[in-house]
């Protein structure tokens, strides 16, 4: 009985036990990757941002800030900061302006820190301070910052990732704002034994990140020697840590693990105590076997039938079912783990950046098995939800488990992993690569199916790659070739599943730039209905081009900017506008189709026309004053006309424009007109008189007259001049 029961302990406590630890520091080496690819995706943002134009924000006249720069800049860091999900916030600022240009729009680098991004000490001095003295790229630990939201602060743990400036790429300073919990989330760290901790140290070993904020490291680094081509291990107290050095920062991880799982104590006490009363049992029967056999052995029988009144048998059995739900649990946390590595094999596969060889060897030999048929495709399908204020609160589990019943449908071997945004990630093994064509259509309907059943709150489309053959290297080609049928998709589309194999590259977009031009004009005004048809129109000729839709989705983006350019919002209308903003381009890159685009574009211009028209009912101002002259210059604007428009007199007029603009309005006209005038005379072939009728001018005497009256030249001289240059 000893010897049995020892040996249920050993299997069923250290066998388990030593399992998950073997699958802990597997798991842990994936999030070290994880970290590595955070880091390095912090890195290429900060230099892809010193590598953006415009060293200067101000324009060439009158030392203003060039509002286009800046706009051009807030989109590209938008992008960036898009692309990764930890990131909160990425600020550039310049050592002589106070503007600050945000992944969300613009602001003043005091009013960020005091009123968006609030902390005792990350103020507007401590950052004005730090920049001005040399440092190498800084990653500092998660603080809790105050964060406004739409209504209220909210209390968030930030870390601050700063670029260097010992040696200037650029006159930008760069800060980025990490969300530690969105952080720790990108690397799972759910996957590391019950107990365990991980503790990211930087080049300096200063610790920048604790899973584990009441880890003592006091002697613990001065007890370990290890280089960048090992590992380095030290048993202290309850505890081992494990270390591990960065192949890319130098940074330092420690993996802190214990002997053994947390509240074991009481099932261990529970199988001694097993052990201990065979042994005491033994003992007695066989000394009193001789003497008592027929008393002791009904005592035994009523202790087995429950009739004893004593506690022993209580405490066994209790013990034992406790141990036997621990192991439960633990099956349960390691069934789990699997699945974590394996969508982070599987992830690691897929990601862009290269892996030493013998961390792909490692992970080919432990998930080979992935996939058993020879060949595969990959399925990249994507939700949309298709009540885009309240979207639907299913789980991703929930999702991953319906897709995995449908696709039994379809397949005896399939994968699936979440990737993120609503993407889902579909491995299904083929026998065959013949059989594509047949999957293809079964994925079709199944689709349409989801969409009217299980899933109908959701707008469901899929991506199909090519077919490979079922080795790990492939499955970065096939997950790209999915993707691209996803970006790649034609925006008149009907199909729920992309066929990347029958894509069509294309370019022939339609972007009018006099049009858009007059549509931010529109929009400043409040016109709202010839903004929607200069939308309309626009959209509506990219859709019956057939372009894909990422590039709708570019088109939209860009007439969405123009409509901001001269909407100057009220200070009340800032929270309204930036919410506006968010919800525009969430929904646009999840946009199911090109009408859907242009829908939201138009709810869009409803809102900015609507600010707009409220902002400023006096229309004797400069700025109504020259979009009005933009708008309408090729037009008769006689001074009497003009001044009718502003409700005012022309003699008043006249001394109000020559007093605000410097210039009489004549010469302001004309000044205008012959702008317009000469980018027609570089860039079109129309005749001197066409561009003279086009610009405002009667006659193309008038406009030969007046043009040489400014320039010095006749127009077909100054059209010849470009033409040779």
């Amino acid at each position: 009985m000893y010897v049995s029961n020892y040996f249920v302990f050993k299997n069923s406590i250290s066998g388990i036990y030593e399992k998950v630890a073997q699958n802990n520091t597997l798991a842990v080496r994936t999030m070290i990757q994880s970290f590595d690819n955070s880091f390095r995706s912090v890195n290429n943002i900060i230099h892809t941002i010193h590598g953006l134009p415009y060293s200067s924000l101000e324009s060439e006249e009158e030392g203003r800030i060039d509002m286009a720069k800046v706009y051009t800049m807030q989109d590209s860091i938008s992008s960036l900061a898009s692309s990764v999900d930890f990131i909160e916030d990425v600020i550039v600022f310049y050592d002589d302006m106070d503007l600050a240009i945000t992944s969300v729009g613009t602001s003043s680098l005091s009013q960020l820190f005091e009123k968006k991004y609030k902390h005792d000490l990350y103020n507007e001095n401590y950052w004005r301070t730090y920049i001005r003295g040399k440092n190498s790229f800084k990653l500092l630990p998660g603080q809790y910052f105050k964060v406004a939201t739409n209504s209220s602060w909210q209390r968030k743990k930030l870390m601050v990732a700063v670029g260097g400036n010992k040696i200037r790429m650029s006159n930008k300073n760069i800060i980025l704002l990490i969300d530690e919990a969105a952080l720790l989330k990108y690397v799972n760290q759910k996957v590391m034994i019950p107990g365990a901790s991980l503790i990211v140290l930087d080049q300096d070993r200063s610790v920048v990140l604790s899973t584990d904020e009441s880890s003592d490291l006091s002697g613990v680094l001065d007890e370990v020697y290890f280089n960048s081509s090992q590992e380095g291990s030290l048993k202290k107290e309850d505890y081992q840590y494990n270390f591990y050095k960065s192949d890319f920062n130098d940074f330092i991880y420690i993996n802190k693990v214990p002997y053994q799982f947390q509240n074991i104590d009481s099932v261990v006490d529970a199988n001694e105590m097993i052990m201990l009363s065979a042994i005491i049992s033994a003992v007695l029967l066989s000394a009193l076997l001789s003497i008592y056999l027929n008393r002791p052995v009904k005592k035994i029988i009523r202790q087995l039938g429950g009739t004893s009144r004593g506690n022993d048998f209580r405490k066994i059995l209790s013990g034992i079912v406790k141990m036997q739900m621990e192991i439960d649990s633990t099956k349960e946390q390691l069934k789990q783990a699997e699945s974590e590595a394996r969508r982070s094999v599987f992830l690691q596969t897929v990601d862009e950046h290269a892996y030493s060889s013998e961390h792909n060897s490692l992970l080919q030999s432990s998930y080979s098995d992935m996939l058993c048929n020879k060949y595969f495709v990959l399925t990249m399908v994507h939700l949309d939800p298709k009540t885009k204020d309240q979207p639907p609160s299913m789980a991703v589990e929930s999702i991953t488990e319906v897709l995995n019943e449908a696709l039994c449908q379809v397949s005896d071997e399939v994968q699936v992993f979440y990737d993120k945004n609503l993407h889902f990630v579909l491995l299904i093994g083929l026998e065959q690569p013949a059989n594509r064509a047949a999957l293809l259509k079964q994925l079709q309907r199944l689709c349409a199916s989801l969409e009217q059943a299980e899933l109908q709150n959701y707008s469901v489309w899929a991506s199909i790659s090519k077919t490979y053959a079922t080795e790990l290297k492939n499955y970065k080609q096939a997950y790209r070739s999915a993707m691209d049928g996803l970006l790649y998709r034609t925006v008149n589309e009907s199909s729920h599943v992309q066929d990347t194999e029958k894509i069509q590259f294309g370019w022939s977009l339609y972007f009018p730039f006099d049009k858009i031009e007059k549509l931010s004009n529109y929009m400043s005004n409040g016109r709202l209905q010839e903004a929607k048809e200069i939308i309309s129109e626009t959209l509506g000729e990219n859709a019956n081009r057939n372009v894909h839709h990422h590039q709708m989705a570019h088109i939209a983006k860009t007439m969405f900017l123009y409509m901001l350019r001269h909407s100057n919002m009220t200070a009340t209308a800032d929270d309204e506008m930036y919410k506006l903003e968010q919800q525009f381009l969430q929904r646009i890159d999840f946009a199911h189709d090109y009408m859907d685009i242009e829908n939201t574009l138009i709810e869009a211009a409803k809102h900015i026309a609507k600010h707009s028209k409220a902002r400023d009912t006096n229309r004797l101002n400069p700025s109504f004053i020259s979009q009005y002259i933009e708008l309408h210059y090729m037009e008769n604007l006689y001074l009497d006309h003009i001044a009718e428009i502003v409700e005012t007199s022309p003699k008043y007029f006249s001394s109000y424009f020559k007093k605000t603009f410097g210039v009489n309005y004549v010469e302001y006209l004309n000044k205008v007109r012959l702008s317009h005038a000469k980018e027609l005379l570089k860039d079109s072939s129309l005749t001197i008189g066409e561009i003279g009728e086009k610009t405002g001018y009667l006659n193309s005497s008038t406009f030969t007259t007046t043009f040489k009256k400014y320039y010095g030249i006749s127009p077909s001289e100054y059209r010849k001049q470009n033409t040779n240059e």
